[in-house]
């Protein structure tokens, strides 16, 4: 929580339980499985996609541009995105307590708008006050989360899901596998739940699901 203590360690992602499937999930991601289950009936499947109105998905983009910058306007995030890699418990190890408006990305990944899901990671809170994705939990289904791209490009994305997975029960084959085989998808992540003091870290994960709908040329 904002203005809590954060003893070091209390922001990673993805801990405790979760940790012995992450390399799993991790491996399954990178393949582009096609077998991952959906999304349950009304969080943006795609026969529930029609009945919320949410708009069709763009090609995937070509090239391999990395990303510079994530926008969501709905929760005020305008951020920097700096790549990252795991930490030495194998979780998706976010940018420095000392960068809190600093957002992270799986380096060795998807890139955002290329096919398969890209990740970004942020912390919720560090020591003293709100960080990044302080607001994550907040965003909707249908609101849009843009990428600028190093090559000039920006990448819309709309999201389709937004879901807290309990440290103890994380999915990591959910969360990280593509929810359509050839979309272009993108997934937010901070820190959810409640702070256990015991465990020094969340009790859950904010997941936001987006897919890429419209792509644009930086002004």
């Amino acid at each position: 929580m904002a203005g809590a203590e954060r003893p070091r360690g209390g922001g990673r992602l993805l801990t405790g339980a979760a940790w012995a499937v992450i390399v799993l999930g991790l491996w399954l991601w990178g393949r582009e499985i096609t077998d991952v289950p959906g999304p349950a009936a009304g969080t943006g499947s795609a026969g529930s996609a029609l009945v919320l109105g949410l708009p069709a998905p763009h090609a995937p983009l070509p090239g391999a541009a990395p990303p510079q910058r994530v926008d969501v306007g709905s929760i005020g995030v305008q951020a920097p995105v700096v790549p990252r890699g795991l930490d030495k418990d194998g979780a998706v190890d976010p940018p420095p307590y000392e960068q809190p408006g600093t957002v992270g990305w799986f380096g060795s990944g998807t890139r955002p708008g290329a096919a398969g899901a890209a990740l970004l990671v942020g912390h919720v809170d560090t020591r003293s006050k709100p960080a990044v994705f302080y607001g994550l939990s907040a965003t909707q289904v249908g609101e849009k989360v843009r990428v600028l791209r190093a090559d000039g490009v920006v990448a819309e994305f709309t999201v389709e899901d937004v879901r807290v997975y309990e440290r103890d029960r994380f999915d990591a084959a959910k969360v990280y596998g593509p929810r359509v085989p050839g979309r272009a998808e993108l997934r937010l992540i901070t820190c959810g739940g409640t702070y256990d003091k015991t465990a020094k870290e969340y009790t859950a994960n904010v997941v936001v699901s987006a897919y890429l709908t419209d792509v644009v040329r930086a002004k």
